[in-house]
């Protein structure tokens, strides 16, 4: 287990290779988002999500939120991205708001869970978009247990964890909101928790 700590996340935040090393490897870190501090982890490692879903003792039905550095990504989870769906998604992104879309590939069955669908959020933070170009998509829930509390410090979060966590990037006090979710089908948008960015119906 390391820390890495950074004095404003607004800022371009140090992206230690340590961190980066650590993702690629399967590690599991805790890190501030564009919205709050999350547990992170490589999406294209199964054992590192099943390892996530023991750490929160999270409900192991419910899919994860992941984070991606461009749109360009979702192709990655064989998510099929036109002109006019790109321009819909171009509403919302970058920013707090993650968006449900299909996604019934049986090898990625381990990620949505028998859902047929996963949501995905494009963060408006230049260097966590920078950082995930070098890890690939991540995973990104709230860092604390089910049920629990989103910890603001990193010091709530290793209450939470101690020493399952790989790593930890603290930036002092994060207090914020969850991330809006919306889900598009069919080129139609429904509301599915109203969070950090409101959104009329």
């Amino acid at each position: 287990m390391f820390f890495v700590y950074n004095q404003d996340m607004k800022q371009n935040i140090r992206i230690d290779k340590e961190v980066i090393n650590t993702i690629k490897n399967g590690g599991v870190g805790v890190l501030p988002t564009d919205t709050i501090y999350g547990v992170v982890g490589s999406v294209l490692n199964k054992k590192t999500i099943e390892r996530i879903y023991q750490l929160k003792k999270r409900d192991t039905k419910k899919p994860m939120v992941i984070i991606i550095s461009s749109i360009k990504d979702l192709g990655i989870f064989d998510i099929k991205i036109d002109r006019k769906f790109k321009k819909k998604l171009k509403e919302f992104w970058p920013g707090k708001v993650s968006i449900i879309l299909p996604c019934h590939s049986e090898e990625l069955t381990y990620l949505h869970r028998g859902m047929g669908s996963l949501a995905f959020r494009l963060p408006d933070l230049k260097w966590l978009r920078k950082l995930l170009k070098k890890t690939g998509p991540l995973v990104a829930t709230s860092a604390n247990k089910e049920g629990e509390q989103p910890a603001e410090t990193i010091k709530q979060a290793e209450e939470y964890f101690g020493n399952d966590i790989d790593f930890f990037v603290d930036v002092g006090r994060l207090k914020g909101e969850a991330s809006t979710v919306l889900e598009i089908k069919d080129s139609s948008v429904s509301i599915k928790r109203q969070g950090a960015v409101k959104i009329k119906e």
